[in-house]
Order: C-alpha cells, then structure tokens, then sequence
C-alpha cells in the first residue's frame, strides 16, 4: 500500500538527539498536537526541545484528511450522551479558540488553506435520527447549524447539517510551518529519537532515549497519541481506532467537506480541482481481520459513485478516543504538574489539539485557565461519566486477553500473514495480529503497531520487537 497522499514536510529532516542536555520543556512527538505546544512554550521564552521517534508528521498528522471543523459529525450528540450541556459548550467554544488560533497562524505565514462548507449527513432512515440527535445537541450547545439537503453530493440523501466557513488544508504544510515558527523562536527538534522512560530528577523530569542520552527537563508534555509511559494507566483509558482512505485523481470533487453518520463511514472532501480524497471503514486497531477487505471496499464504494477516477494513494491512519467523547489535555497523573498529556481528539485534532495547546500553555506559564478548559480536563468527575463505556473497552481487551492473545513466551520470526504463534507486544504482551493492508504487526489489546522489521510505529510500546 502508498504512503498518505500528504507529501513530506519541506524542512530538512533534524538530527537525532546526541548528548545529555537540559530544557525548560520536552515534548515527545512532533505530530500538530506536539508542535502547537511547543511553538507556544517557546514564544514565551522557554526553552524546549521536541522529540520525534520517526519523522516530523509522519504519524497521524500526516495520515489525516485534515479538516479544521467544528461540525464533526456526531461528536456532539456523543458527548452530551455522556455529559451535561455545560460541558459541551465548554468542549464548541475550546474549539472556536483552537480553530480561530490556527486560522490566524495560517494567514500570518501564509500557508495555502481554503474554506467551504463542512456537512453531516445520512443516507439512511437510521441516520437521519441521528441527524436530528446531532443538531438538538448542536443547538444545546451553541453551535448554530443549517438542516437540508442541498449537499452537492451525487447520490440522495436522507438529511443532513451544515457549517459555513470551516477550513481545509494541507497537513505537510501546516507542520513544515510550526517546525520554522518553533525554531524562530530558538526551539529544537530532533528526529529519530524516541522517548523510552522518564523518572523524576527534583522538581523535573529525567528523559531516557533510545540515542542512549538523557535530557533533563523541568516539564515534559507526552503528544504521542496513547502516552508512551504507563503512568495514570492511560492505555486503559483510550481506545485506538484505524480508519481508511484513498485519493482519487481525474474527478471534480463536491465543494465541500464531508462526514456520514451511516455505518460504515464514508468521509469526502476535495484536495484539489481533480483531486478527491475519501475516507471510512473504521475498526479498533488489531481487531480489524482483514484490512486490506476494507481498503478494497472504500474503492469499490468510490469506483461506483465517483466513476471515472484513479485511485493514486492508499493509507490508514491511528486515531485515539477517549470513553466519553471529550479529549484531554492536561496531568498524566492528579496534582503533578511535572507530566502532561495531550491525546483523545477522536479524528479531529487540529482544532482540538489548538485547543488543547493553549490549555497547556496556560499551566505551564501559569496563566489563568480558559473558561472552556474542564472539556479538555485529564481528570474529573466528568470522566467518571464515561466509566460505562471504559469498561466495555477493558472487557473486550480481557476478551482477547482470555482468547489467547496474551503470551509470555518468546518472541518468534514468522513471515508475512503466517498463523499461529504469533509476535507479542513488548508493552503488555498481547500477540500481534498481521495487518495485511499496512503489512505491520498490531496489538488487538491497546493499539501498539510494529513495522515488518520490528520497529515501532505507534504506542504506548516504545520498545522494537525482537524478531
């Protein structure tokens, strides 16, 4: 399979971390989440350093279709299943913020962006109830929408929302321009340099890589998705989602952007003229069989109501979602503000991940709050809200756990596809399902994903498997 239609930021890749040092901040991962942080600590005058395991963006960032929206599908109906209103007022206002931040960041250095319309709509009589869910919802919670279905689409529609003037851009080129505003502003980054452990050093943190070098930091902002250190038992907080797209050259794309409440998914919006990107098909990372079905699905569905386009990239893209719909950014752990975390946007991180940016920001120079912070909260009673659906998740991971999928022998070399016994995770020991699609090894148990030679490609394992 292709990489992401997105290409490589145009910054020149940064050198690994090569000495033991000391920074006011560390953040690990340079994906948007890591890099708004950082570029915000740093325009304050700290000094901070970002390490990326892999390359700059390359993780979800890169793999998104990039909507900058505040109509995001159902996500409001979620939440208020969960929470009361308050909350998610507070969660459509911390998102007018991120994304009214990230616009103006976008002007001032003048990365190409466009705007357009951005729906949700159905195709199904069970759809249009949630339609109808999610703009009761929308609407007890300040988001004033449009109902209709002059979509644009060329197939029929049940009934649909939308949002003018939400935002499109290419992912690559936001990045490329956070990585030149953080080092303006003398911040570091440093590729190819994954964050293995952390232990405490005073009032900071001490900062193991797998460079064998330490850096010391008086705080550290874990922006790797699933944290990558087991303190707050986080992977047992978050789910971790992969879901499909394609690109799609030589068809005029609708205007706007585009998100289905049907089952299975179907997401849609332009990246050019002639180029249509499409998306779908998701499933929890490792309990997907057979994910290369569900790429050849997304293609049939495109092919039948897009005719006459080339399919010229195939990707997959990790998700993180919490169990009640909110995202976090704030402590790993209660009352230590020496470790935070940013993770569980559920697919639409760049306004939530601004969000979450300027709530950290605000702590760590210890500036008042946001008023629309406790949606953004890593622990409150909110969260205990969504402890119905936590356990759920944890009884489907005890589910494989009983199933076999949990080993403590060794590892063993197998080829491609091959069946039983399987590699097992080197965070928790769950064996590994192959994933003929993205040809990786992943953890049905908590999402860790591994290329074909061992090496890590997502956490919260930080360590290769030993094939």
């Amino acid at each position: 399979m292709s990489h992401a239609f997105w290409g490589s930021p145009d910054s020149p890749a940064r050198p690994p971390l090569a000495e033991d040092t000391t920074y006011d901040v560390v953040v690990a991962g340079a994906g948007v989440s890591g890099l708004l942080a950082a570029v915000l600590l740093a325009r304050a005058g700290k000094r901070v350093a970002v390490l990326e395991a892999r390359g700059v963006g390359q993780g979800t960032t890169g793999h998104s279709t990039a909507k900058v929206s505040i109509l995001q599908g159902s996500r409001l109906s979620t939440i208020m299943d969960h929470h009361p209103s308050p909350l998610a007022r507070d969660y459509v206002e911390g998102n007018r913020e991120g994304q009214a931040w990230l616009r103006r960041f976008l002007e001032e250095r003048a990365v190409p962006h466009r705007t357009t319309t951005a729906w949700t709509y159905a195709v199904t009589d069970e759809g249009a109830v949630r339609i109808a869910a999610e703009a009761q919802a929308s609407q007890a919670a300040g988001l004033e929408l449009m109902r209709g279905v002059g979509t644009g689409l060329p197939f029929p529609v049940k009934d649909a929302i939308s949002l003018e003037d939400q935002v499109l851009i290419d992912p690559t080129l936001l990045v490329d321009a956070l990585v030149a505003e953080l080092e303006e502003h003398g911040g570091v980054l440093h590729e190819g340099t994954r964050l293995v452990g952390a232990d405490a050093d005073g009032d900071g943190m001490r900062v193991a890589t797998d460079r064998g070098v330490t850096v010391h930091a008086g705080r550290l902002v874990l922006a790797t998705g699933c944290p990558v250190l087991d303190r707050g038992g986080w992977f047992g907080r978050l789910t971790a989602h992969r879901s499909y797209a394609l690109a799609v050259r030589g068809v005029a794309p609708p205007d706007g952007m585009y998100l289905s409440v049907d089952t299975p998914t179907r997401s849609l919006r332009p990246a050019s003229d002639d180029v249509l990107l499409v998306g779908g098909n998701n499933h929890v990372t490792g309990r997907g069989p057979d994910e290369a079905g569900h790429l050849d699905d997304l293609a049939a569905w495109t092919a039948a109501t897009f005719p006459g386009g080339e399919i010229s990239h195939r990707w997959s893209a990790q998700d993180w979602h919490g169990p009640s719909g909110l995202p976090y950014a704030g402590p790993v752990v209660p009352h230590d503000e020496r470790v935070f975390v940013m993770t569980g946007y559920a697919k639409w991180g760049f306004t939530n991940a601004a969000a979450g940016a300027l709530v950290l920001a605000k702590r760590l120079l210890g500036g008042e709050l946001p008023p629309w912070e406790p949606a953004w909260s890593t622990w409150s009673s909110a969260d205990l809200r969504g402890l119905p659906d936590l356990l759920v998740s944890n009884a489907k991971v005890a589910a494989e756990m009983v199933a076999g999928h949990v080993t403590r022998g060794p590892l063993q070399r197998l080829t491609s596809g091959s069946g039983d016994p399987a590699p097992v995770c080197t965070h928790l020991g769950g064996r590994l399902r192959w994933n003929d699609a993205e040809e990786s090894w992943d953890c049905p148990l908590h999402g860790s994903r591994f290329a074909a030679d061992g090496s890590v490609l997502d956490g919260p394992a930080c360590k290769r498997l030993d094939l």
